[in-house]
């Protein structure tokens, strides 16, 4: 099989332990590419989905999967079993608020220690 037309059948994993998926990637596809696949079928009925690329973290053998990395860049030798589907765990993690940073940051500089003797 010639690698541009090679395809892989992914599903992904959510923490509940339901799943998205399988679906058919190119192994040409990035992680960024997956993750908004992710994003726009994220089941309506759970709360505290993702909004971005950025809130999601990608896990397949044991690695987090960098946006700009390929499927193909990411196999290993589960991947090759033919007919397989192979299972990645997505993790979702909003970015904190930047008031909770600030409020944070705010908090530590406010601290001050005095000893008199």
């Amino acid at each position: 099989m010639s690698g541009a037309q090679e395809q892989l059948e992914i599903k992904f994993r959510l923490i509940d332990g339901s799943d998205i998926g399988p679906k058919s990637f190119p192994i040409a596809t990035n992680v960024a590419t997956m993750k908004e696949n992710i994003i726009s079928q994220w089941p309506k009925d759970k709360q505290n989905g993702p909004l971005t690329v950025k809130d999601i973290k990608l896990i397949s053998g044991g690695r987090i999967l960098e946006n700009n990395i390929t499927v193909g860049e990411c196999r290993g030798p589960l991947y090759d079993i033919p007919g397989g589907v192979t299972t990645m765990h997505v993790v979702v993690q909003p970015p904190t608020m930047e008031k909770e940073k600030k409020m944070l940051s705010d908090s530590k500089q406010n601290k001050c220690g005095c000893v008199i003797l």
